[in-house]
């Protein structure tokens, strides 16, 4: 074997040495021998190999003739079979570790191994140990991160083949697991034409995120590669940046279905930036589900959607958004705001992407954020065409299913998405309708109640035509919006069908018929307590004794709903919830909460029970407050004595929550025979 190393790196002594220096080294080196463990064999040839190299350096001769040899461009000792192991082993205590590791794992291998059992054997696999680890420390000082952890797992995989070295072995892997965090930002922060690096780091990040439990770390309480929650979210955030908009967004949807709810925020972050950026609108709906799906106290997701309902064209929708959310200074904000609404919705947008939306990204770089151009793009303009096309399909389809029914419980299918104001009749507008309809028989035609069957419908589509008017007029995005050849085509399909449905109806019944028929419904479906509830929409429930038999409530078909039905409608949500994320079955849930709630309920369980865990949940209504009431929605703020615990599947109890009073709001909606729960926000 040829050794990389020379007698003066070998002794440990300085080429401008004199011999004196140099035998005071030797004796040095022979009292103090390592002390891992070696067999006397290679520990007395070690001593020879030494005592040679002591004395070739001592000797002026000897000496003045290698290192000419050594200027001639010699390097490295040739030494005999015998002392190749304490050779590696001084080239070890050289500082040479790398060399050494690398040779002693060729010497372990194949057609070199030595006999099993052997004190060959032995001490070339502690010296494999020994370097490999010091190698290892040796490429992080250098910042060399995972070339570091390569080497470790190298000698890990070369202990367990040997079978020995148990305590080393463990060792190594400790210091592999201390290293993970490092390695990761050592792969992915390289050059992005190393795509194989970053793809490695990829894939040990997101192994690292889910041994963790999730960003929160829920699976596991202690520290996990040497960090705690506070350092691992250092770490996350250092990293972040070396992560493009859709890396993060693919990365953050796995670890949101496999139950981290911090990822579901994060995931939506990154969808929009990486939709705002690269002018994708479809990405801002998807990220819309992630919003609405986040449940945690505290958080107000309502202007976030605003923001996206903004960035998708309905200004309308975002502004009730706004309107919706439980901060009162935002509120207040937008209501003391210097200009007009449309500037406000804008100004709190365009700051919301720039301080918290497209920061933290490798391929985002931005100085402003222009939201003219992004509603200049023409992917933006078509696809919000798209949205407003399905829109006016879905007014016409309401049309004419209204045309085709007379019977007043047959109404339009409800959109539970829509908003109080939506909901509503809405009063006759002026402005830019008047100018239009300048005649005056027309007007007043729209404007007799006996000329239809439901005014409240003609009424809604008259505001929603003075609504995109007065939108063209005033919006900052005028020049967009009048790009849009679907807001020509709904204002003259509006027009068309109001004039439409005036006509027909008209002239195929009389006043009087349609009088008798208005007499007959409303005495056919009147109660005593409805007219009473219209009047006053927030009234608080009185505590009874008396509560509705479930069994006998569901499904909930009342045209309009006590307020003992409505309690009782949102402890059977409470309850089926209960049931199922206990890991029972709730025969009723799906009868009273709408599909996606009930599927939310569902996958929630799938990630408990993935988990091997349950919740057990205890909630009693404490009262309850109708505070907004129509035909087809209710809204009930809630106040709930609340209880949780998670279990393990040990009966382990992993995390419990008590809250004496949670506020929570409900949304209640009418499909087309009973009553749902359609969403509910905590915390308000």
């Amino acid at each position: 074997m040829e050794l990389p190393i020379d007698h003066f790196r070998l002794l440990g002594v300085s080429p401008s040495a004199n011999a004196e220096e140099v035998l005071r080294a030797f004796q040095l080196r022979l009292d103090r021998p390592p002390k891992q463990g070696f067999t006397y064999e290679v520990l007395a040839q070690r001593s020879e190999l030494l005592r040679l190299s002591a004395d070739l350096l001592s000797n002026p001769a000897e000496r003045q003739s290698y290192e000419l040899a050594l200027i001639e461009g010699s390097s490295g000792l040739e030494l005999s079979s015998n002392r190749e192991v304490a050779g590696l082993l001084l080239l070890w205590e050289s500082n040479s570790s790398f060399q050494a590791f690398k040779l002693a794992k060729k010497a372990l291998q194949p057609p070199q191994a030595p006999a099993l059992g052997s004190g060959r054997e032995s001490d070339l696999t502690l010296i494999a140990a020994l370097s490999c680890r010091d190698a290892s420390i040796e490429e992080q000082a250098c910042r060399r991160y995972a070339s570091g952890a390569d080497l470790l797992q190298e000698g890990i995989q070369l202990l367990q083949r040997m079978g020995k070295l148990v305590e080393e072995r463990k060792t190594l892997e400790s210091d592999l697991k201390t290293l993970l965090p490092y390695r990761i930002l050592d792969l992915l922060s390289r050059e992005k034409e190393d795509d194989k690096s970053h793809q490695e780091g990829l894939i040990l990040l997101e192994d690292f995120v889910n041994k963790r439990g999730g960003l929160e770390g829920k699976r596991n309480s202690e520290k996990i590669a040497g960090l705690n929650q506070n350092d691992f979210e250092l770490f996350f955030l250092q990293i972040r940046k070396f992560l493009t908009a859709k890396e993060q967004s693919k990365i953050y949807v796995n670890w949101f279905r496999r139950g981290s709810e911090d990822a579901g925020f994060l995931a939506a972050f990154s969808l929009i930036a990486s939709g705002f950026s690269y002018r994708k609108p479809e990405l801002l709906q998807e990220a819309r589900k992630y919003l609405r799906n986040i449940n945690v106290n505290g958080f107000d997701p309502m202007p976030l959607i605003g923001c996206l309902d903004l960035l998708l064209g309905d200004v309308n929708q975002a502004e009730s958004r706004f309107r919706s959310s439980s901060d009162e200074k935002l509120k207040d904000w937008l209501d003391n705001y210097p200009g007009e609404t449309l500037g406000a919705l804008c100004d709190y947008c365009r700051n919301w992407l720039k301080k918290d939306v497209l920061v933290g990204f490798r391929d985002i770089e931005f100085q402003t954020v222009n939201l003219d151009d992004w509603f200049d793009s023409k992917e933006v303009q078509i696809y919000v065409e798209q949205l407003e096309t399905k829109g006016a399909l879905g007014i016409a389809k309401a049309g004419f299913s209204f045309l085709s029914s007379l019977a007043p419980e047959q109404q339009i299918e409800n959109d539970f998405s829509k908003s109080p104001e939506e909901q509503a009749d809405l009063p006759m507008p002026g402005g830019a309708l008047d100018e239009i309809l300048k005649e005056k028989s027309f007007k007043s035609l729209l404007q007799r109640k006996e000329g239809f069957l439901i005014p409240g419908l003609v009424k809604k589509l008259i505001a929603k035509y003075d609504s995109t008017i007065e939108l063209i007029k005033h919006s900052d995005f005028k020049s967009f919006i009048l790009k849009r050849p679907i807001y020509t085509s709904s204002l003259a399909f509006i027009l068309l069908f109001i004039f439409g449905i005036s006509f027909g109806i008209l002239t195929q019944r009389k006043p009087s018929a349609n009088n008798d028929l208005n007499n007959i419904s409303e005495s056919k479906f009147a109660k005593p307590d409805d007219n009473k509830n219209k009047d006053n929409g927030s009234s608080e429930i009185v505590n009874s004794e008396e509560s509705l038999d479930l069994s006998q409530l569901i499904p909930l078909t009342s045209l309009a709903p006590s307020n003992q039905e409505i309690k009782s409608l949102v402890e059977s949500w409470l309850a089926g919830k209960a049931d199922i994320l206990n890991g029972s079955e709730s025969q009723f849930l799906s009868t009273v909460a709408r599909p996606s709630l009930f599927n939310r309920v569902i996958e929630q369980r799938k990630k408990d029970k993935l988990l091997g865990q349950k919740q057990i949940i205890d909630a009693n209504i404490t009262s309850i407050n109708i505070v907004q009431r129509s035909d087809r929605r209710i809204e009930a703020d809630v106040e709930l004595n609340y209880q949780d615990k998670s279990i393990s599947s040990s009966g382990e109890i992993l995390s419990e929550t008590v809250i004496p009073s949670l506020k929570v709001k409900y949304i209640i909606g009418k499909n087309k025979k009973n009553w749902l729960v359609v969403d509910y926000i905590s915390g308000n």
